[in-house]
């Protein structure tokens, strides 16, 4: 059977606060290898035989990051990307895909569900599991995965095991006693978040177990729109549907369930403790990355985004900094990072929804210095970029040219700007940056007035589709 790839790239991973973030979440970060975790994943499907192109699940706010990381592969002729207007959780987002999968294929696709942000070490284990997955789906199951575990892990739910391959019931995540005792039976597996099962399997049972999901999800694609790779959700339809995992939607009630054991070498990345488990350590356990200094240091995770980070004396301690934050905390306290990113959303600070480098689908900006009434920026564009044509009611804009040439709309005339050249915009004048070179467009943007937010922007025309 063909196989359908589903990707389920939604989540901010806040436990991996302050490098993961609302606006860049811990899917698109390289954070074990070169590759981010939704590329590693999108390069494990691409080495299985007979898959569709793959669908690829996000919210509206990640549309264009995702797209880029995709299209830096170069590994599918083609794809699509899913579009959700707001956060259903994955019963809903399943749904839908399996509705899109319909909508482009007169075939009864297996949906293979991959959670984008997994370490999987073991790729011809996780070919076999995935092939007898597949084998089960085709013959009417759904199908999970479970992963056979190594130490009593407090952080997950599992299956219990019941005859041949049959799920005898889900399990929440136990205290530190009951998942020793679940490991000295070995009749319970580690619940993966990933599945397979047909097209009409999964609907035929959602329809019995959730059918205001099945309704909503329905409606929500079939008035859903196209805008080149992207697919939109319908807005309002899909705020119909009630919001559930597909563990309690269905998984749970199903009496067609089936357990695949996999022993895949599998993470979920899900704390820094789990990153540190999972990379290669020094002779002291150590794991360090970027400008760090270690001094008697022992079975750390140090990590330098910025600037240098100087550690004496430590042992068992996670520090992550970047530009603008810096986590320190016991190596055993790491799941509890969701804490401040609690008291951060509450505080309404920035540091928990965007970096000091922001992405944008024409390139990025980076604040340097921010003031009451004047902020300084470094913008880069890539080659071929333009940013939209676009007013500012409150600010004045100063541009430099450090690096490239910049194609500049200002009010009524358009002027090439090279390096060490630089142009005034007043407010009120409608104006565009673009990139027609082939190498990078660096500039120094000196922001100035009585109110700098990023909401004080009028688009008249934006080639990427934004409103805002």
């Amino acid at each position: 059977m063909s196989i359908q790839p589903v990707i389920l790239a939604g989540g901010t991973g806040s436990r991996l606060w302050p490098l993961s973030r609302e606006l860049y979440p811990k899917q698109v970060i390289s954070l074990a290898g070169d590759l981010s975790l939704l590329q590693t994943t999108l390069q494990r499907v691409s080495e299985l035989p007979d898959i569709l192109p793959p669908i690829i699940v996000v919210g509206e706010e990640h549309r264009f990051l995702t797209k880029t990381q995709v299209e830096e592969l170069n590994l599918f002729p083609a794809y699509h990307i899913l579009l959700e207007p707001l956060g259903r959780n994955t019963a809903p987002a399943i749904c839908g895909a399996a509705f899109f999968a319909r909508k482009e294929s007169e075939q009864d696709p297996v949906l293979l569900v991959l959670p984008a942000d997994h370490l999987i070490s073991k790729k011809q284990e996780f070919n076999q599991a995935v092939e007898r997955a597949v084998e089960l789906a085709g013959d009417g199951h759904l199908a999970t995965f479970g992963i056979v575990p190594d130490h009593p892990e407090t952080g997950y739910g599992y299956i219990a095991r019941g005859e041949g391959d049959k799920v005898a019931s889900f399990v929440e995540k136990p205290d530190l006693e009951t998942a020793k005792r679940y490991l000295a039976e070995g009749s319970y597996l580690w619940n993966s978040g990933m599945f397979a099962f047909s097209v009409n399997s999964l609907l035929e049972e959602m329809e019995k177990y959730s059918p205001k999901i099945v309704q909503a999800m329905g409606k929500s694609v079939e008035q859903g729109r196209f805008d080149g790779v992207f697919f939109r959700f319908e807005h309002e339809l899909m705020q119909e549907s009630p919001s559930d995992s597909i563990d309690y939607a269905l998984m749970e009630k199903t009496d067609r369930a089936v357990v695949v054991q996999a022993d895949i070498g599998w993470s979920d990345i899900g704390s820094w403790l789990a990153l540190w488990e999972v990379s290669k350590k020094d002779e002291r356990g150590n794991v360090a990355s970027g400008d760090v200094l270690l001094e008697d240091v022992d079975n750390s995770l140090i990590r330098s985004e910025d600037t240098l980070v100087a550690a004496v004396g430590l042992k068992d301690t996670i520090v992550i900094e970047t530009a603008d934050a810096v986590l320190v905390a016991p190596m055993d306290r790491s799941q509890d990072v969701k804490k401040i990113v609690s008291r951060l959303k509450k505080e309404k600070r920035d540091e928990f929804h965007i970096h000091k480098t922001v992405y944008g689908p024409w390139g990025s900006y980076t604040t340097l210095e921010m003031h009451g009434r004047f902020q300084i920026k470094r913008i880069t564009v890539n080659p071929g970029a333009k940013l939209s044509l676009q007013m500012h009611h409150h600010r004045h804009e100063h541009w430099v040219v450090v690096a490239g040439t910049a194609k500049v709309v200002n009010g009524e005339e358009s002027i090439l700007l090279h390096e060490d050249e630089s142009t005034y915009i007043s407010a009120g004048t409608q104006h565009r940056l673009e990139n027609p070179g082939v190498i990078p467009l660096e500039l120094i943007e000196v922001q100035i007035g009585s109110y700098l937010g990023e909401d004080d922007i009028v688009r008249y025309d934006d080639v990427y589709g934004r409103n805002t």
